[in-house]
């Protein structure tokens, strides 16, 4: 086994061992990408102030998300078809995180369902929603979860059309995949996926195939997916979805200051400032570009987060210091599940544990609730350099 020091040694590990039209699915962004590249490079451009003779020991990461206890400033972000990453995979990742302290978030396009990941975890997990056309499908979505005991609903808002995701279009993507001779060579050298995937019954979208009439095998549920993800959504589903949902609100995909003000204004208990992985609109901010700005006007109303991204502790580190409550990871946790399984999702979040704490030792801090903008180097306006 390779000595994994990094996130970036999980993801070499899960490009041998995942077949090429998931891990693509994955790790690209929509159209040229630019989005999903400048995600990562808006981190590296923010340098941080090293401060010394500072006493710095005892520190803590811990903090809360929505009024849940974490263990450092990290949620697991929902990602389609994790359980395609690894077999069983929603379910080996929420029980990583659950044992790490940090929220799961399940998505509504998973392949274990609701139900799989409540039998085999103990705490609650937050679910993902995308709001349907069939609005009824999309209530017996929450209430489920409700049932399950979901302690926050995170409303994605961004994913009303789908972006141009040509590597999903030329690679083929289904779920499972089809028999095909380009991908019967892939899976041919991915032994170790097949395998896993063979042990599992899991393998198609769990929270839709046996739960939406008339739609029971790959070809019915291709069609009916893609008819339903609703280009009516606006502000005013957002209050439908609070009328069904009386626990922990979250909105995800804001990447605008009016936006944001919305969102507080329709009282969301907290915000993710997101561009769905650079996925979604190519060309749209980087999350942490916009994000300062998103504090300034909304952070005394609103609780924010960030996603986009977060490879390092290091990231995590900057997000926190700009002003988010904490951030959300989806395929820093995904390389891992897609190397070693739950071993691998342990792996990541260890690693970035151990990174955001000596980042912050570096700078001077000992309490993750002390951080701020006094540890970022910033130009005379308050603002970022080189945006």
């Amino acid at each position: 086994m390779p000595i994994v020091t990094d996130v970036a040694d999980l993801q070499a590990l899960a490009r041998r061992r995942i077949p090429k039209m998931f891990y693509e699915y994955a790790d690209t962004g929509s159209w040229t990408q630019s989005t999903y590249r400048d995600n990562e490079a808006a981190f590296q451009r923010q340098k941080l102030r090293q401060r010394v003779a500072v006493n710095i020991d005892n520190r803590s990461v811990k903090t809360t998300m929505v009024g849940e206890g974490v263990s450092m400033p990290v949620a697991l972000a929902p990602v389609g078809m994790t359980g395609m990453m690894h077999a069983d995979g929603e379910i080996l990742a929420a029980q990583a995180a659950e044992e790490f302290g940090v929220p799961y978030t399940l998505t509504t396009m998973s392949v274990c369902s609701i139900e799989d990941v409540a039998e085999y975890t103990k705490k609650p997990f937050w679910f993902q929603l995308y709001v349907m056309r069939d609005r009824g499908f999309s209530e017996s979505l929450m209430k489920r979860a409700h049932d399950a005991g979901c302690s926050a609903l995170v409303l994605t808002l961004d994913l009303q059309v789908l972006g141009q995701r040509h590597r999903d279009i030329k690679n083929g993507l289904s779920t499972p995949p089809k028999p095909k001779p380009h991908v019967l060579l892939d899976l041919a050298f991915k032994p170790r996926w097949c395998w896993n995937m063979l042990q599992t019954k899991r393998r198609q979208f769990g929270n839709i195939v046996g739960h939406v009439s008339g739609v029971g095998d790959m070809g019915s549920l291709a069609e009916w997916t893609a008819s339903q993800f609703d280009p009516t959504l606006d502000w005013s589903s957002v209050e439908w979805v609070k009328k069904h949902w009386d626990r922990k609100l979250i909105l995800k995909g804001i990447n605008d200051v009016e936006d944001a003000k919305i969102a507080a204004d329709l009282g969301a208990d907290a915000i993710v400032v997101s561009n769905h992985g650079g996925r979604q609109l190519d060309g749209a901010l980087a999350s942490f570009d916009i994000l300062g700005d998103i504090v300034d006007a909304v952070g005394d109303r609103v609780e924010i987060h960030v996603d986009g991204g977060i490879r390092s502790g290091q990231d995590i580190f900057k997000a926190v210091a700009m002003g988010a409550r904490s951030t959300f990871i989806g395929r820093a946790y995904i390389y891992g599940l897609g190397a070693m399984g739950k071993a691998g999702v342990t792996r990541t979040l260890e690693i970035l544990h151990k990174e955001l704490d000596v980042t912050m030792g570096l700078c001077g801090e000992t309490n993750i609730a002390n951080v701020g903008r006094h540890n970022l180097i910033l130009d005379t306006a308050g603002a970022r350099r080189n945006i």
